[in-house]
């Protein structure tokens, strides 16, 4: 091991055996018991040999950079994986234990609670520190809310939902939206809802549009048309109007048989049998049928998918034996989990019960493929696969590809249009309220392309309202409007749900003080005294807290849309707190106590519960929010400068039992990646930097270390790593995830050690 690793894994094992209590947690919190140097793990132990008593930094700091010492090139890689190893089971243990419990459970309301207890343990380590979500904006449309599914899984984007879009002929109030909102909650089913919603327009004089016309840019543009070859939402989401699912969601987004009229399930929950709807076919582009949608089509696409590389398979990887396929340890598919009992009868078999499954049955990883037209486009199967073949056209572009969804695709012109037309063989094509859908491209070089188009009809669903298309709504008067109302005044509305969860982190083992790609910029000012100072506040529970509460988030976001909506896109929580409710009535046990939730219960009421027996104070869930329908974004529940003070007094006094006095004469030094490419990323990150220094008094100083006016080096400092040791600042960051099927699970897996979100706090 390198001197100046080792010098900081000192500071870094003393530190994880320092009093954990944190301000603000009660009996039930997390780390509420000072560990003693004996109990440190082994691996920690191998990196430390002096207890915690004699780790205080050096007195003279003679102005070494840590940046010119802990380079890449000098880094022990095995080292820096076993002090990792053991920090990660120090403060992701007891997180790590709720969850093991909850994954174990079948049961799909004590299975949310589980989920939601563990998600507490999660955020009370002060580590993981949510920020928002991709809501927040102001938008106007003609487009009459839920009239499909709302689910953010299962799903190739919003895509598909379109086949049943309700377009009315002129633009809706906010009012009149959320009238639309309260009646669909009052609706027992989707069909109910939507026959409310006919009456209306009718009552109303308003007539449903059968057609759709929106934009798309660069970033939706396939380079393929395979949606099995690839997880890119470019290819996935145009492509997801060709075909139909096992199963699809509806309006109340209940799982409605789609191509499977019916399904079930062994008791033990591992084999799926589904039966497919008799007479569906195949049609090319044109419309020409080819032949019968049958059950081997999706052992054709599960397969294809697979040699396609497995992109897609994570999210069916519980099916037996598909991973080992993916990898090469076994070659004969007929050993994965996915048969054709015969012509319309498919059977899954699963390795375990996995209660997420049937969510994403609507996913393009589950998408058919037509086995007899692919391989007349030159497919092949196994180790004959060979997508560069010369006769391999599948995908190659609308035209190679064949069609059992609602719609075909018309027109694709390369950036200038996609264009589709219903498909008449369609299963449900009665239902299908929208004859054409046409994606207009949008270069993105005129900021108000999609305010004029809006405006003269060219586009008649909706839009959201960036910079410069909010600055013509406030000026511009709606013709005719006899109280002279702008277009904002009378029909903007702020979209708030969302699904996305986007993180600040505490990187609580960094090791790079400079860009791994380069190691010229993004340098830390940071000398090694300080740095080790730094590292061992930073595994102080108390600290991290203190940092939690004490950063503004709002007045950060003001920066950036405005006091309006400051509030609007920042989420409390990890897990959405809205993103699942219970099917049924279940008990949980939180702190002792044996504690009971009806059926409709919302995640986010366990989560909060949880954290307030454990005596944290933050709030996660507003049961008023969304309009009544209970929220966990949309408020900032997280800055408390008081308590940030509490938390950051316990914290000095903790610090200073292991020799580290910390003060406004002597703070602690956190780096955090300045976005000075950008005036109004500058401005939000300036903002937090005065709301955490205020708020603590001094005692923290916030270093905003430059990006050198690009863009780059600030992702490639906090985002571009593979490795906990490649990430360059000590708080901040802003990695994020969004949801692959309906269960806690998709998130709370990320923060496993292998979970693909460590890396942010130094970890892997």
């Amino acid at each position: 091991m390198k001197k100046a690793n080792k010098v900081l894994a000192m500071v870094l094992s003393a530190a994880m055996v320092a009093s954990l209590a944190a301000c603000g947690g009660g009996s039930g919190s997390t780390e509420t018991t000072a560990a003693p140097a004996e109990t440190t793990t082994a691996a920690a132990a191998e990196t430390t040999a002096a207890p915690a008593e004699t780790t205080a930094p050096a007195a003279e700091d003679d102005g070494t950079l840590m940046a010119d010492v802990n380079t890449q090139d000098a880094i022990d890689v095995e080292a820096e994986s076993e002090t990792s190893d053991a920090l990660y089971d120090e403060i992701f243990g007891e997180y790590v234990e709720h969850y093991e419990k909850a994954l174990a459970v079948g049961d799909q309301g004590e299975r949310l609670g589980l989920m939601a207890i563990a998600e507490a343990k999660l955020l009370e380590t002060g580590v993981v520190l949510p920020y928002q979500n991709n809501a927040g904006n102001y938008a106007i449309s003609r487009i009459i809310p839920r009239f499909g599914a709302t689910v953010s899984w299962g799903m190739d984007g919003d895509y598909r939902v379109y086949k049943s879009a309700l377009i009315a002929d002129r633009i809706l109030t906010p009012d009149e939206r959320a009238a639309f909102t309260a009646k669909w909650s009052e609706c027992a089913t989707a069909d109910e809802y939507i026959e409310y919603v006919k009456q209306w327009c009718e009552e109303n004089d308003v007539t449903l549009q059968n057609t759709y016309t929106t934009t798309y840019t660069s970033g939706y543009e396939p380079d393929v048309w395979d949606t099995l070859s690839t997880n890119k939402t470019a290819v996935g989401g145009p492509l997801s109007y060709t075909w139909e699912g096992l199963l699809a969601y509806d309006a109340k987004n209940i799982q409605q048989p789609a191509l499977a009229e019916s399904w079930e399930k062994s008791e033990d929950g591992t084999v799926y049998t589904f039966h497919i709807r008799l007479g569906m076919q195949w049609v090319t582009y044109q419309g020409t049928p080819i032949t019968e949608v049958k059950a081997d089509d999706w052992v054709a696409s599960v397969q294809h998918a697979a040699d396609c590389g497995g992109a897609l398979s994570s999210v069916i990887s519980p099916i037996v034996n598909l991973d080992e396929y993916v990898s090469g340890e076994i070659t004969d598919f007929d050993e994965v989990g996915i048969k054709a009992l015969d012509d319309y009868t498919l059977e899954v078999t699963l390795k375990e019960m996995t209660p997420w499954f049937e969510t994403v049955l609507g996913y393009s990883a589950m998408a058919p493929l037509c086995r007899e037209y692919y391989t007349s486009q030159g497919g092949k199967f196994g180790a004959e696969f060979d997508s560069s073949a010369a006769d391999y056209t599948y995908g190659s572009d609308p035209q190679h590809i064949a069609y059992c969804g609602p719609y075909l695709i018309s027109n694709w012109t390369y950036q200038n249009t996609i264009a589709y037309t219903k498909n008449p063989y369609y299963w449900n094509a009665d239902n299908v309220t929208l004859d054409t859908i046409t994606y207009i491209y949008n270069d993105g070089t005129d900021p108000l392309f999609g305010w004029n188009a809006f405006l003269d009809g060219t586009l008649n669903g909706g839009i959201g309202l960036g910079s410069a298309a909010l600055e013509q709504a406030k000026a511009v008067t709606v013709p005719d409007d006899p109280d002279g109302k702008t277009y904002f005044e009378k029909y903007a509305y702020v979209v708030l749900e969302d699904d996305t969860s986007f993180l600040n982190w505490v990187n609580v083992n960094r090791y790079a003080y400079a860009n791994f790609n380069d190691e010229s910029v993004m340098r830390s000012p940071q000398t090694v005294t300080q740095a080790e100072r730094t590292a061992a506040a930073k595994l102080n529970h108390n600290f991290r807290m203190a940092l939690a509460y004490a950063r503004d988030r709002g007045t950060s976001n003001a920066a950036s849309v405005g006091e309006d909506l400051k509030y609007a896109s920042l989420t409390n929580s990890y897990v959405p707190g809205s993103f699942i409710v219970a099917a049924n009535e279940f008990t949980v046990d939180i702190n002792g106590t044996a504690t009971t939730f009806p059926a409709g219960t919302f995640y986010g009421e366990v989560l909060q519960a949880q954290l307030t027996a454990d005596g944290y104070p933050m709030k996660v869930w507003d049961p008023e929010g969304n309009d009544g329908a209970g929220a966990s974004y949309g408020f900032d529940g997280w800055y408390l400068p008081e308590e940030a003070a509490k938390c950051m007094d316990a914290a000095v006094e903790e610090l200073a039992a292991q020799g580290i006095e910390v003060s406004a004469e002597n703070p602690i030094y956190l780096d955090w990646c300045y976005r000075d490419y950008s005036t109004i990323g500058a401005a939000m990150d300036q903002a937090t930097k005065q709301s955490i220094e205020e708020a603590l008094g001094g005692r923290v100083i916030i270093n905003l270390v430059s990006s050198e006016g690009d863009s780059n080096n600030v992702s490639y400092a906090a985002y571009m790593g593979d490795y906990g040791y490649q990430f360059n600042f000590d708080f901040g960051g802003s990695s994020g995830w969004g949801p692959d099927y309906g269960d806690a699970q998709t998130y709370l897996d990320t923060m496993l050690p292998t979970g693909g979100m460590m890396q942010n706090v130094g970890l892997w």
